[in-house]
């Protein structure tokens, strides 16, 4: 069986920032709500090598420390979070050396700002490596829409709704839409969208992955139903996170 996966990153200049699929019987207002819950996760901004620019989104660990997917901020010459209103520039990324542009392979990245943050409170991370089965929240800012559209649009908006994590592979968790009358159907049902890389998903209120891709069997992946997202599990890397923070 073939997987095509594609990472989540979002051209500033095509349609920058609208978070998440959504249950298509599900008020979109709900989804904007639980994700204004989620002040850690942030917009990830700033310009590649050849001058082309991005945005995604990025996840504060402490006042100064953030996770983001290595993908996004991969050949970035010109980086800044933002925080509400406030624009912090990033001079200090280090990508995992295990990161190499395959599919489920070491997508985290942590970036230091010279200033704090100024959060009243961070996630802790999660530590254990028995996330599967496990409800979870997940946030970002990206592109979205419902299981039946995909991820089609955009408006600078926070997302977050929920999910269930279905299994591991590599260094990933993987979730996948459900339906309301299956299994495993969480009360926000939610999927990742393009712009929502380097955002969270959360396990009993710690950081537990950080959003990296979205996988379809034979087809170009739209964040719908039949469809599987990836996250970076924290627990995998929580070494590396511990040894690299400022």
């Amino acid at each position: 069986m073939k997987f095509a996966y594609r990472f989540l990153s979002v051209l500033f200049l095509v349609s920058a920032t609208y978070a998440g699929t959504i249950d298509p019987s599900t008020p979109d207002s709900k989804y904007v709500e639980y994700g204004s819950k989620f002040h850690s996760i942030v917009k990830i901004c700033g310009s590649y090598e050849d001058g082309s620019l991005f945005c995604a989104s990025a996840s504060l660990i402490d006042d100064y420390n953030f996770l983001t997917a290595a993908h996004v901020i991969k050949g970035a010459v010109v980086c800044f979070v933002t925080v509400g209103e406030q624009s912090f520039p990033i001079k200090t990324i280090i990508i995992n050396k295990g990161f190499d542009d395959s599919f489920g392979v070491a997508d985290i990245a942590i970036g230091y700002s010279d200033k704090p943050f100024g959060l009243k409170s961070y996630p802790p991370l999660y530590e254990n490596d028995d996330e599967v089965g496990k409800v979870c929240s997940i946030a970002g800012y990206g592109l979205t829409g419902t299981f039946h559209t995909g991820a089609h649009k955009s408006d600078n908006k926070r997302r977050a709704g929920s999910n269930t994590v279905d299994s591991t592979d590599k260094d990933i968790l993987l979730c996948s839409p459900s339906k309301r009358h299956e299994k495993g159907y969480t009360s926000l049902e939610f999927m990742i969208g393009s712009g929502d890389s380097g955002g969270g998903l959360f396990i009993d209120g710690k950081l537990a992955g950080i959003n990296s891709c979205v996988m379809s069997v034979g087809k170009s992946p739209k964040s719908k139903y039949n469809e599987e997202s990836g996250h970076t599990r924290i627990s995998k890397f929580i070494g590396w996170i511990n040894e690299n923070k400022k």
